[in-house]
């Protein structure tokens, strides 16, 4: 097939820099705009900011300059957008107006009853809100989000649960990595050798966002499921990566075993459609009792792979476990390419 044409907006950003990186050689898509803010406009990529990644520096496109972030100059097909939530709320919707499709890892049209927030394991049904967005917003494109990087890690264990059981009741801790607050992050002499018991806004996020995306699509609209979740969330000294530890309370009091396999069992629609960023294996379980651990699995499967450890016998709510995910990439650029993929495949996005 042809490649699609995507402009990358916030392209000097960390995670603007992971979509540059992620699009390299990609089999459907290819970068042929680079967008920044008015500052870096007009300079070549290299000149613009310093690469922060493994891998070739910015991607092989150093020499290629930057254009404003407006889609006179920059618009294609699809639109990876990186951009802080401040100019994403005014940024965004041009691109939608002008027939860009837009798949943004900005929180600013989340909870948008229209918009669909998703991850293409646990909701795919949520494209359908594409339809309703374009109807009601009179728009050519459209706005489509992936969840905040901590929820994405949370809802890809417990989808499966879901449908296996019933989720009721979830009670989960994070320990985040540094990565998550964006370059340069937490100072380091906040950090090291510290945990810090307050992420803002990251607990709502969770709460709120987890139950959208096990919900349905109703009359053109997002409905949430109604599963009570209760969040807390910490930053540790961690570069990439958020541990969760999750207890939840699942319909017919299943076993650690029938948790399991339930997980295992898993083979979620962008698996087999075969997408080209999907991991093989979603969700990978650890049967030792010190695994997943950050330094030895997040990065497995290119980091969109989520794993789970020391599923267990809860004496509260039924079931508990530890979960490990890539917030960067599962929770971010790499989250969003997949939506991408999925969008194409479903033939919502051409």
């Amino acid at each position: 097939m042809n490649r699609i044409p995507v402009t990358v907006l916030g392209a000097t950003g960390v995670v603007g820099q992971r979509f540059v990186r992620r699009l390299l050689n990609h089999p459907m898509f290819e970068v042929v705009c680079i967008a920044a803010s008015d500052r870096s406009a007009g300079k070549r990529y290299r000149d613009a900011c310093e690469w922060r990644l493994d891998g070739e520096p910015y991607g092989g496109l150093g020499d290629q300059v930057l254009v404003p972030s407006d889609p006179a100059e920059a618009l294609s097909p699809i639109v990876f957008s990186a951009l802080d939530n401040a100019p994403a709320r005014e940024i965004e919707p041009a691109f939608a107006r002008a027939g860009g499709h837009v798949f943004s890892n900005a929180a600013s049209f989340r909870m948008d009853p229209d918009v669909p927030l998703l991850v293409p394991e646990v909701n795919p049904g949520h494209l359908a809100l594409l339809d309703s967005q374009r109807s009601r917003r009179d728009w050519k494109g459209s706005i489509l989000t992936n969840p905040n990087c901590t929820t994405t890690v949370l809802v890809m264990a417990l989808a499966p649960l879901h449908e296996a059981f019933g989720v009721e009741t979830v009670i989960m801790t994070s320990m985040q990595a540094v990565s998550g607050a964006g370059y340069p992050g937490v100072p380091s002499l906040d950090i090291l050798g510290n945990i810090i018991p307050y992420i803002g806004g990251e607990e709502g996020k969770v709460e709120i966002e987890t139950g959208r995306l096990l919900g349905k699509v109703e009359g053109g609209l997002a409905v949430s499921d109604p599963m009570t979740v209760s969040a807390l969330c910490y930053r540790a000294p961690v570069i990439d990566g958020h541990t969760e530890s999750v207890s939840v309370r699942l319909r017919g009091n299943p076993t650690p075993d029938q948790v399991r396999e339930a997980l295992a069992a898993w083979k979620p629609l962008p698996q087999r459609l075969g997408l080209p960023s999907a991991p093989e294996v979603p969700i990978r379980i650890h049967v030792a009792e010190n695994r997943p651990q950050v330094r030895r699995d997040v990065e497995m499967d290119g980091g969109m792979s989520v794993h789970v450890g020391r599923i267990r016998p809860c004496n509260v709510l039924g079931i508990k476990f530890s979960l490990l995910g890539h917030n960067t990439e599962r929770g971010a650029a790499g989250g969003s390419v997949l939506n991408a993929e999925l969008a194409v495949a479903q033939d919502f996005v051409s």
